[in-house]
């Protein structure tokens, strides 16, 4: 597998997802999701002109972060233990999976700079997924108007895997429904303007729907080690 040729792929695709929405591909920024890969694969995305690479477990990022340094912006994609925190939070540029007060809390206790943090929602009601219900994310980004080492930059969803692409588009125009929401609150710790939202099987419907950071990983840098 060819990260380069993937990413020119991904890059070509994105671009005319934009220009269907009459958007700048500049507004999106695309998360190389290494989870899976080794970090050779990892460093081959870098090289490749990845900028963003994204982690759902602590000791995946630490051990990747240990060879890489800040070479990338690093994600935290995945459900984030809140004893874990400590172990992330010096190395992270942004937090996708923020869900409940006690990770909040977590996060403004262990960090010394402000945060930039996706709060997670459960929009298509999936059991196995993670994240708040819709109308419980307003009240839950309100709640944190205390911690001031947190930044509420937008919203994150997963979609389920499915081939129904009217579905899909509904689940992401619902997160930007509700995103539109908070930014029109204007508040000062949740400026919340971007939509981390979109996967290899359906980046370019997001993108078509508003997403502003696409998580990339099989369609990208593969799956294997």
């Amino acid at each position: 597998m060819n990260v380069a040729e993937n990413l020119e792929t991904i890059q070509t695709n994105i671009r005319q997802a934009c220009e269907r929405a009459g958007r700048s591909i500049n507004e999106i920024s695309i998360i190389a999701v290494t989870k899976y890969v080794s970090i050779d694969r990892a460093k081959q995305a870098i090289e490749a002109g990845v900028e963003h690479l994204g982690e759902n477990r602590v000791e995946g990022m630490n051990e990747k972060y240990d060879e890489i340094g800040q070479d990338v912006q690093w994600h935290f994609i995945g459900t984030l233990q809140s004893r874990k925190v400590k172990e992330v939070i010096d190395q992270v540029s942004m937090i996708h999976s923020l869900d409940r007060k006690s990770l909040a809390k977590e996060i403004h206790k262990r960090s010394d700079r402000k945060v930039p943090c996706f709060v997670q929602v459960n929009v298509s009601g999936e059991e196995s997924k993670h994240g708040l219900e819709p109308e419980d994310v307003i009240p839950f980004i309100e709640t944190l108007r205390n911690y001031e080492n947190i930044e509420v930059t937008g919203l994150m969803t997963m979609a389920p895997y499915i081939e129904d692409q009217e579905k899909l588009r509904s689940i992401f125009r619902e997160l930007r429904t509700i995103q539109e929401e908070v930014e029109a609150k204007e508040w000062s710790h949740a400026p919340c303007k971007h939509l981390s939202m979109g996967m290899s099987n359906d980046y370019e419907i997001a993108i078509e729907e508003g997403a502003t950071h696409v998580r990339i990983g099989s369609k990208l840098v593969g799956k294997e080690f």
